[in-house]
């Protein structure tokens, strides 16, 4: 299993948001390209970069985006109100490993089928979820449509995985949904990317028995909960 770390941006920063919300910030860095540098040097070889601004219609980091894909050579994962083929098509050329869709994936499974095919092997759908039911715009809507659905529905697209938030678990940094992403990982034909209140190396490892290919970890990198140096010699790749 790879471990990731995530940089959310916000106004030209790095940030970690409060859990449950798209306002209230507990951390914030004024240098993304420093703190992607900055993981790279810690041995981690993939970044997950999501443009917070994006999801919530506020305006765009492109700057900020940009110049990190420039400014390193770890395998970068872009999201964050990524809603047109040309915003792909920029992504990719630009140096972006793979792109992730949220809303947009959700709502218009025709558009999703064009671009998976159109960039095969490169579109992560994100679902972020809340009791096993579908959240999206910024975790203010809650979908009819639970996550299994949704997994069923997507199997057989030419995904680079699904990204799984477990938006119930992001508060305590006291684990993930284990029965969630365990189902999630058995019924995906895709690699299974997991988030949502990892905090130690344990629940790194619970994921990993359970099949999942990829951790996303934010506030637990921040803080200290987790030795970033002891995190990527483990699970590098």
């Amino acid at each position: 299993m790879i471990a990731i770390p995530a940089l959310d941006l916000r106004d030209a920063a790095c940030v970690q948001l409060a859990a449950d919300s798209y306002d209230k910030e507990l951390l914030r860095i004024p240098d993304p390209v420093g703190v992607a540098r900055a993981w790279r040097q810690y041995g981690f070889h993939h970044l997950h970069v999501v443009d917070l601004d994006g999801v919530a219609g506020r305006g765009q980091n492109t700057a900020e985006i940009h110049s990190i894909l420039a400014a390193t050579d770890a395998e970068v994962q872009v999201g964050g109100g990524i809603r047109s083929q040309t915003s792909i098509d920029q992504l990719l050329n630009d140096g972006a490993q793979r792109v992730v869709i949220g809303t947009r994936a959700l709502e218009d499974p025709d558009w999703l089928i064009d671009m998976s095919t159109a960039f095969p092997g490169c579109i992560v759908v994100a679902a972020d979820v809340r009791d096993r039911r579908i959240l999206s715009h910024g975790w203010t809507r809650t979908h009819s449509k639970l996550v299994l659905d949704l997994i069923e529905e997507l199997n057989g697209l030419p995904l680079a995985g699904v990204l799984v938030t477990a938006v119930h678990r992001e508060a305590a940094m006291r684990g993930t949904d284990l029965p969630l992403m365990e189902d999630v990982a058995e019924a995906a034909e895709f690699p299974v990317f997991a988030s949502g209140g990892l905090g130690s190396l344990n629940d790194l490892r619970a994921l990993e028995d359970r099949g999942v290919a990829a951790a996303i970890i934010g506030m637990a990198l921040y803080s200290g909960a987790m030795d970033p140096r002891v995190v990527a010699e483990e699970f590098a790749e």
